[in-house]
């Protein structure tokens, strides 16, 4: 990675920081870099991929998700085209409009549209996943902390002794008030 290029502007610091706090690793190959792309792997993996995700952002203004050639999309944002009109063999006009993806020119953007959009759709939405690619479902964790008496016993007596200490402090300070 080259964290020169990163810490020349003050928007590139900012996207390295994040990736710092996010784990986020770039993993562009020289070849890559030639052709203004970068590539990203995530700390996350899906729970039906065996690797890593990785996502990419495109000199063409393209950010993609880069998970194989058979799963290989957009992840810019989506946009109606204007509409076109053909003409059929009657002599009547037909109108139809296509969507098409929104490209982000500027690489800076590119970046931090790429930062906000793993946040929301791999950190947030596949928050349940850790680092081995388990997915572990809330009813699933909630009957194995019942499974696991002595630690939830734990916790409830440092609460309670929280609470007393909590009592005690505040008779002691009514008394002294």
């Amino acid at each position: 990675m080259n964290r020169a290029k990163y810490n020349s502007d003050t928007r590139y610091e900012k996207v390295l920081h994040n990736m710092d706090l996010l784990g986020i690793m770039d993993v562009t190959t020289t070849r890559q870099h030639k052709n203004g792309t970068i590539v990203w792997k995530l700390p996350i993996k899906y729970s039906t991929h065996p690797r890593f995700i990785e996502v990419a952002s495109f000199k063409t203004g393209y950010v993609r998700n880069q998970n194989g050639g058979y799963t290989n999309y957009q992840l810019n944002k989506r946009c109606e085209s204007e509409p076109e009109y053909y003409q059929l063999a009657n002599g009547d006009y037909r109108k139809y409009t296509t969507r098409t993806c929104k490209l982000i020119p500027n690489e800076k953007d590119r970046l931090e549209y790429l930062i906000t959009y793993c946040l929301k759709n791999y950190y947030i939405k596949l928050a349940n996943q850790v680092i081995n690619g388990d997915y572990v479902s809330k009813w699933e964790h909630e009957y194995q902390l019942e499974r696991q008496p002595t630690q939830v016993n734990k916790i409830k007596n440092l609460e309670n002794k929280l609470a007393t200490i909590e009592r005690i402090a505040n008779d002691r300070n009514k008394w002294n008030g």
